[in-house]
């Protein structure tokens, strides 16, 4: 009798998760990544990004959901049932998108560290929740208190010459890489746009063998 020995499917590569606070779809891919990447074996690579300078480049001098009233009404709309879907709270901003430079930066200098994911969530939540200024000294040192960080030496660190310089890097290379919308993943080169294609792209990490 022949024995065939099937090799099990295993994750190929990481996830690259590209996001702004600012951005309403990326609070649903913020609030569920970590989760769905666990449950599949996959790694986050953080890759916060300025939505705005990308935006402008395009042509567009602030969100598409903004500047078209049309798609707006829909987007807040469907807003609301994803956000029942998932089970997630939801409090329509009473600024969008809201600009949150300190907290975007605070975010790149964390990209690597094991507090991002819950970083992010809170900052998202106060934005998306709580309808707080998330681009103040306030909320993001709150932010890194409440998580038990010592939030006047991380904004410190976050707000030198260096990490201010990275995070333009890193919306220019969001730009270079064709990003146009936040949020985006990519695995290797495959990209996928929106919070509806996180589970795609997150199985798109694995691969049969030939």
């Amino acid at each position: 009798m022949n024995h065939t020995v099937e090799t099990p499917i295993t994750p190929a590569r990481d996830i690259e998760f590209w996001f702004d606070f600012g951005s309403n779809y990326s609070y649903l891919s913020v609030m569920r990544i970590e989760a769905q990447a666990e449950a599949r074996g996959v790694r986050i690579r953080w890759r916060p990004f300025l939505l705005g300078p990308v935006f402008r480049a395009l042509g567009f001098d602030n969100s598409p959901f903004v500047l078209q009233k049309e798609k707006g009404a829909y987007v807040w709309k469907d807003m609301e049932r994803q956000c029942r879907k998932y089970g997630i709270a939801l409090t329509r901003p009473s600024v969008f998108p809201r600009a949150a430079l300190l907290a975007m930066r605070v975010a790149l200098l964390g990209a690597e560290r094991e507090w991002i994911g819950a970083y992010c969530r809170e900052i998202m939540q106060q934005n998306f929740v709580h309808d707080r200024d998330i681009g103040s000294m306030e909320v993001v040192s709150e932010a890194l208190a409440k998580l038990g960080l010592p939030a006047q030496q991380i904004i410190a660190d976050a707000q030198r010459d260096a990490n201010k310089l990275r995070l333009r890097e890193q919306t220019e290379a969001a730009a270079a890489k064709g990003i146009f919308g936040a949020p985006t993943f990519f695995v290797g080169d495959e990209m996928f746009w929106g919070n509806d294609r996180l589970e795609d792209a997150l199985d798109f990490c694995y691969s049969s063998p030939c």
